[in-house]
C-alpha cells in the first residue's frame, strides 16, 4: 500500500502554513512535504512537525527569485556561488527537520513573448554542464548527511522553458553525475502531460526512482478524476516493491479535508 505524503504548499491552504501540519495529521497523513520552508525559521518548521507528529519527506532547494519567475538555478551558468549558498541553507533546514530528501530544481531556459524557448545549442550545452556540476555538488554534500538528492522532469505547460522535461533525460543525467544517492523524482502528472505511458516508464526506470508524486490530469486537482488510473498505478508500485513516499502535489477543488474520499481507504 502506498505511503502518502501531503504537499502542504498546495493542500490545506485554508489554514496558515504552520497550522497545515496538524491539519494533515488529523486527516491521517503521517508524512508531509512542501515546496520551500524558507519563509520560516528551521526551528519553527521542526516545532510544527513535532507538535503534529508527522515526518518531513521532501522539500526543494532555494529556487532563485520565485516572484520573478525563476524555478531553480542549478542549470544557470554564473549562479554557482548562489547555488552553493542555497544548498548550505537547505541542508541546515534538512538537519533541523530530519528531512532525508532534497530536490534540486534545474531552472528555466530563455523564452520569447510566445513562451517559445530561445537558446542556442551551445548555450543549452552550457546549461547542461552547469546542471551536472551543481547536482554533483549537491549529491556529495547531501551524502554526508545521509540525504537522497532528487532531480525532477517537469512539464513545459506548467513551467514553460523548464530545462528538464523527460524521464530518459533525467536518468541520463543520473548516469553522468554518477553519485549513488542521486535519484529521480517521478511525478506521474508531469509524465502523463509530456510522455504518457506511465507504467512502462516506471517499470523501465524504477531502480533509480527516489520519490513519486501524483495529481489529477489535466487540471492538477485530486487524482480521483481525469485521464490517469491512479488506483491501478498504486498496485503497480506495490508490485514493484516501492517503499518510498507518494507525494500528493495537487490543488484541491475545494476544502482539502472535505475532498479526501479518494485517499481515505489508504490512510486507515
Amino acid at each position: 500500500m502506498p505511503i502518502f505524503s501531503a504537499n502542504l504548499s498546495m493542500m490545506y491552504k485554508e489554514h496558515e502554513f504552520l497550522d497545515r501540519f496538524a491539519a494533515a495529521a488529523r486527516d491521517g497523513f503521517r508524512f508531509v512535504e512542501y515546496l520551500f520552508p524558507y519563509d520560516f525559521l528551521p526551528e519553527q518548521i521542526a516545532g510544527s512537525l513535532k507538535a503534529s507528529g508527522v515526518t518531513q519527506s521532501l522539500f526543494n532547494l532555494p529556487p532563485g527569485d520565485w516572484d520573478k519567475g525563476e524555478r531553480g538555478i542549478a542549470a544557470l551558468p554564473g549562479r554557482e556561488k548562489e547555488f552553493a549558498a542555497g544548498l548550505e541553507k537547505a541542508l541546515a533546514y534538512a538537519e533541523a527537520t530530519g528531512c532525508k530528501r532534497l530536490h534540486v530544481m534545474a531552472g528555466r531556459m530563455p523564452l520569447d513573448s510566445q513562451q517559445n524557448v530561445t537558446i542556442s545549442d551551445a548555450d543549452r550545452a552550457a546549461m547542461r554542464q552547469s546542471y551536472i556540476a551543481n547536482v554533483k555538488l549537491a549529491a556529495r554534500a547531501c551524502q554526508a548527511q545521509g540525504i537522497t538528492t532528487l532531480i525532477e522532469p517537469i512539464n513545459n505547460r506548467d513551467i514553460p522553458g523548464y530545462f528538464l522535461n523527460y524521464q530518459q533525460d533525467a536518468h541520463d543525467i543520473l548516469k553522468e553525475v554518477g553519485e549513488p544517492n542521486l535519484k529521480v523524482q517521478m511525478d506521474f502528472y508531469h509524465v502523463q502531460i509530456m510522455e504518457g505511458d506511465i507504467e512502462m516508464r516506471l517499470r523501465k526506470h524504477f531502480s533509480n526512482v527516489g520519490h513519486v508524486q501524483i495529481a489529477g490530469v489535466p487540471k492538477r486537482n485530486e487524482p480521483d478524476i481525469g485521464e490517469v488510473n491512479f488506483p491501478y498505478l498504486f498496485t503497480v508500485l506495490d508490485e514493484l516493491g516501492y517503499n518510498g513516499h507518494v507525494g500528493c502535489e495537487y490543488n484541491p477543488r475545494a476544502g482539502t479535508s472535505e475532498n479526501l474520499g479518494w485517499i481515505r481507504p489508504y490512510l486507515k
